[in-house]
């Protein structure tokens, strides 16, 4: 037993590094193709992949789509989250969006609240407002230099919150492989008409210039790595347990600082690094607010 909760742990540690490989990448392909575009052949690549696995391994049946208006939602909020997430490593240091991001937890609690019902509890609200006030914190020089697109990282965390909250309206209705094919597929949709509208605005920020092969090798390893890196925290919950695993996600933001610091050149100062550690504070103080009363505390 000892040893599946070991495994599971370092099936964990793979697969949220995976996530920050996967992010460096993006912030490597700034300025050559922006991050809506990125974020469609990112997706379109997985939808692709995912949907030739789950023909060999479900065959035509596999591919329903139980509870359509949800899974819409699902899709519709994976791009948003994409979107806005690939943009904003775009234009800031991504430990700073990274940090930002990690709002998701509390975001989800407010909407699970607003669109299914459940209780918001008092260690809810106090979470809440302790991450907000770290996302005031790190956000106080870049709202200064960018100022409101400085909050895509905010509208990424309200994506993500709001594909946990449709997941729980599917849970169920499908196999996990068919459900992840569904939402890269929809996601995929949406990104390729968000990556149009921004083509065709004017806006030279979201133009989409001729393909560069780096562009497309990259965007493969992205969808690759992205894949590999959810099978693998799958398998880290089957093995720990999803309440075992939930610090392990802080292992990307280690990373994403210490990718930013070497690759990019990009050194937080006290005041954000400071913001960057209330923000993780309050997810902890949510996570270990939310475990179920028989199961032991966390040891140092």
């Amino acid at each position: 037993m000892q040893e599946s909760h070991r495994s599971g742990l370092l099936f964990a540690l793979g697969g949220f590094a995976l996530l920050s490989v996967g992010d460096v990448l993006v912030k490597s392909m700034a300025g050559a193709w922006p991050g809506t575009a990125i974020g469609a052949l990112r997706y379109v690549f997985g939808a692709a992949g995912l949907g030739l696995i789950l023909l060999i391994r479900e065959g035509p049946k596999g591919f329903a789509f139980p509870k359509l208006r949800w899974q819409v939602l699902r899709g519709f909020s994976v791009a948003m989250s994409a979107m806005s997430f690939f943009s904003a490593v775009h234009l800031m240091p991504i430990g700073e969006a990274t940090a930002i991001s990690f709002t998701s937890p509390m975001i989800t609690a407010i909407l699970a609240a607003l669109l299914l019902g459940e209780p918001m509890r008092r260690e809810t609200w106090i979470a809440t407002i302790v991450a907000f006030s770290g996302v005031l914190i790190i956000l106080r020089p870049n709202l200064a230099l960018l100022g409101p697109v400085a909050l895509l990282p905010v509208v990424a965390a309200t994506g993500m919150a709001s594909l946990m909250v449709a997941n729980r309206k599917v849970a169920g209705t499908g196999s996990a492989l068919s459900m992840q094919f569904n939402v890269a597929l929809i996601g995929a949709v949406f990104l390729c008409i968000g990556t149009a509208a921004g083509h065709f605005s004017g806006v030279h920020f979201f133009a989409v210039p001729a393909l560069p092969t780096s562009v497309l090798i990259k965007s493969a390893i992205i969808a690759v790595s992205a894949s590999c890196a959810h099978a693998l925290i799958y398998l880290a919950t089957t093995r720990a347990g999803a309440a075992s695993i939930a610090p392990m996600t802080y292992v990307q933001l280690l990373m994403a600082g210490t990718f930013g610091w070497a690759l990019f050149g990009e050194r937080p100062d006290i005041v954000a690094a400071a913001g960057a550690l209330i923000i993780v504070g309050a997810g902890l103080y949510l996570w270990r607010s939310g475990r179920p009363p028989s199961e032991p505390a966390m040891t140092d």
